[in-house]
Parts: C-alpha cells; structure tokens; sequence
C-alpha cells in the first residue's frame, strides 16, 4: 500500500467510536450492486477509511465484509492524529489491512473507494465540496466516496455515494424498532444537508412527505414495524420520490433517492471543482 509522502490535509475528529457503529454503511457497501461490481472489477481493490477515530474497530469491521465481496480486497485505515494510529498499528495482524496517518489527501493512496464518516460534521458546510475534491482527485479513475454521519450506536445514519462527475445518491438508514417518526434521522444528515432541513429546501420536504406517510402506515404496525416502513416507502413512492432501492432494502430500514431529490437549493456542494 505504498504512496507519496504527503502532509495530512484535515482536522482531527473527536475519535469517537464504537463496535458496529457502521454497521448500516457496511451492510450497504456490501450489497450494493455499484459498489460490488467497483470492487469486483478493480486491478487493485483498495479501499480507505478515512477518519476511524480513538480505536480501529469499524476499520476492522469494513474490512470484514468487504472480503466478502472480494478475498483480496486490502483496506488501509488513515487518521491525521498520530497516537491513534500507533494504537491502530499495534492491533495490525493481517496483511490485508493497514494504518497509516493521513487525511483528505489519502497519505498518497490511490484507493477505488473511500468511507469517510463523521468527518465533515465539524466543518463548515462551504468547505464540503473542497473536502470532496481533494478525495476524489487523489482516487483512482471511477472510484467512489462515501461520505455520511450516524449516531452514537448507529441506529441513525445516512450517507452520499460520490463520484467524479458529482455526488449521485442519499441513502437513509434508520433501527426501525427504535424509530419515533422518520424525520429524527435529520439529526444525522451529512453536513452538505443537516443545515437544509428547512421548509424550501428539498431535503425537507422528502422527510416531511416520510413523516406523513410513516402516520398513514401506522395501521401496518400490526404486521411488525419492517410492514409499516415498506408500505411508508411505497407510500412515498406514490407521491412520485424516486426511490431507488427495492424492498428487500427497505425492510432493512434503508431509504435511497438520487441526490438530485435533495440537493441544496443555491449552494456550491453542487459543483465538486471547488477547492479549498
């Protein structure tokens, strides 16, 4: 996993982290049909996690269920503070799997897919698309950038797929047994979102049609919880939101729409060439 010595770009993340934190983002990343033909089909099936926080454990979890998708993939763990990766790197015992310190720059990598997660949350939502760019550029050609926010448990999270032509998609994904209403998981939305939560702004309105349509399901409840979710989608579906994903994916309590459902109405994370 060798690449150029570059100064680490970034801020530090709190570090906060827990065991199966991810776990919604990993289940999705190995399922995902552009994600699993991206790795299927790479000469060299690299992927980053970028900001993993005070303990290596998420890292370890991708790495994990991406090798289902692909035995040789190899998975290099980069944060910019130095003690967390010592720590990372005591707990190396595979040849598949790194640290090494780095930031939006990739340490020099050039990896076909990157998790970056409650990394931008800190950060002004005008610095996003720089944060984009420097990621993408650093990737190589046809690579993905993964970028979201969850909670502390991973019951709330949500996440855009990035390419080089742009971002393409939000995905929502919620712990249905825990769920009060749809709209909590704004909380969590991505930092080129969480601030356009807004009545005029798309984002709104797609979690306020799935606030309503999460009332009108409640019948379904009957049926258990996964019933009254999938006939919300279908719901909101029949508002005419394109949703993407089938229903196997919704009783997961996953919710897909392109990004072109939700972009910020005036706002420059439409246009990646930014930089910082």
């Amino acid at each position: 996993m060798a690449g150029r010595a570059l100064k680490p770009v970034g801020a530090p993340t709190r570090g906060t982290t827990n065991p199966n934190r991810l776990r919604r983002v990993d289940r999705w990343l190995a399922s995902d049909p552009a994600v699993t033909r991206l790795l299927r089909r790479a000469d060299e099936p690299l992927v980053v996690d970028l900001g993993y926080g005070a303990s290596p454990v998420t890292t370890v979890e991708m790495a994990r269920w991406l090798r289902s998708v692909r035995r040789d993939v190899r998975v290099l763990g980069l944060e910019i503070d130095a003690e967390r990766v010592a720590v990372a790197q005591t707990r190396v015992d595979k040849p598949w799997l790194d640290f090494r310190r780095g930031g939006f720059e990739l340490a020099g990598t050039r990896p076909v897919l990157v998790r970056a997660f409650n990394v931008l949350r800190q950060y002004d939502e005008a610095e996003v698309p720089g944060a984009w760019s420097l990621m993408l550029d650093a990737m190589a050609p046809g690579g993905l950038l993964v970028e979201g926010t969850c909670d502390e448990i991973g019951r709330l999270s949500t996440w855009v797929a990035v390419g080089h032509d742009g971002p393409r998609t939000l995905t929502l994904s919620v712990h249905l047994g825990s769920l009060e209403r749809p709209s909590t998981v704004a909380e969590r939305l991505p930092k080129a979102l969480i601030h356009r939560n807004v009545p005029g702004e798309r984002v709104h309105e797609l979690l306020s049609a799935l606030d309503v349509c999460w009332a009108t399901a409640a019948p379904h409840q009957n049926f258990g919880v996964r019933a009254r979710w999938t006939h919300t989608v279908h719901l909101l579906t029949g508002r005419g939101w394109p949703v993407l994903n089938r229903p196997s994916r919704w009783r997961l309590g996953e919710l897909t729409v392109p990004w072109s459902a939700v972009a910020p109405r005036n706002s420059p994370v439409q246009r990646r060439s930014v930089t910082p």
